[in-house]
């Protein structure tokens, strides 16, 4: 599918944004409303070769005299939107938007490489003239919004059998820390990603797998250099079947926000257990210890 394309307009008082883009084998336009207010009457668009006859609507939706760049435009398809006039309903109109309203058209148009340049005929519209024959062109490829940093940790608890006081007593750590008493180590120059983590455990560890384990247990090093637990992914009543389980259960906790804290000898990673584990009565208690525990050394 071809990228969305991006035209924008400013003026005194008044502003907008137009993306164009294909969704469903429509060719469709957002009018992003920035600054001002405008009652849009009708929509054109055209390719960037201006040569042969140009289409238009009659009476007050006409573009003639438009330009682009000081070249006369060539239009190869317009739309209707509204008649001019807001009469006493103006705020019910749909084609009359404000700052912040997007208006969402769908196009006469075969394909988005038909579309190069955009214009828009609109009335009511708080500039001087009080009405607009707006030409765009030289569109934009719109911004790709960047990608949260995936969390990483210094080590991952598999833990396969869990007492009544929720201490692991069979598992397996795995970590990214050159020390073998910290665990099984990653292969060296592996992200320490969960997803990372579990594709080891899944693939390279003998003796366990997905549906033994009874709670995961993520773990980072504070300044002074102990381990600290940052949150705890305990399996579903049923247990998990696969790694895609797994994996669908941590990426809600991340969008949870149980890892967005930066310090991880902070007060709040003590909410992140109590999150992960659904007890609304009191915080879970975070690990913190200058050496590993019992329950960290399982391998």
């Amino acid at each position: 599918m071809p990228d969305p394309k991006v035209f924008n307009y400013t003026m005194d008082g008044l502003s907008y944004s137009v993306t164009v883009y294909e969704e469903d084998g429509k060719i469709l336009a957002d009018i992003e409303m920035l600054e001002g207010s405008m009652d849009v009457n009708a929509v054109y668009f055209g390719d960037d070769d201006y040569s042969g006859s140009s289409t238009s609507l009659g009476g007050p939706l006409n573009m003639n005299g438009a330009q682009y760049d000081g070249e006369k435009v060539q239009w190869d398809g317009a739309s209707y939107v509204s008649d001019p006039g807001l009469g006493p309903d103006a705020d019910e109109k749909e084609s009359y938007i404000h700052a912040g309203d997007t208006l969402t058209l769908e196009l006469d148009a075969d394909s988005l490489d038909d579309i190069d340049i955009f214009g828009i005929r609109a009335t009511s519209t708080t500039t001087d003239a009080g009405s607009i024959k707006a030409v765009s062109g030289d569109p934009e490829e719109p911004e790709e919004p960047e990608d949260p940093d995936e969390p990483t940790f210094d080590k991952v608890l598999f833990g396969t059998e869990v007492d009544e006081s929720g201490n692991v007593i069979d598992g397996i750590t795995l970590t990214a820390l050159d020390d073998p008493a910290y665990g099984i180590q990653l292969p060296e120059g592996t992200e320490p990603t969960f997803d990372n983590y579990l594709a080891f455990f899944d693939e390279e560890v003998e003796g366990y797998d997905v549906e033994s384990l009874e709670t995961i247990r993520f773990f980072t090093t504070s300044p002074e250099g102990w381990a600290v637990q940052v949150g705890e992914l305990p399996a579903p009543e049923d247990g998990w079947t696969s790694v895609d389980d797994v994996l669908e259960d941590y990426d809600a906790l991340v969008d949870s926000g149980a890892f967005d804290t930066e310090d991880p000898g902070a007060e709040g990673l003590s909410l992140i257990a109590a999150l992960s584990t659904g007890d609304e009565e009191e915080d879970a208690p975070v690990e913190e210890e200058p050496e590993p525990e019992a329950e960290m050394d399982l391998v």
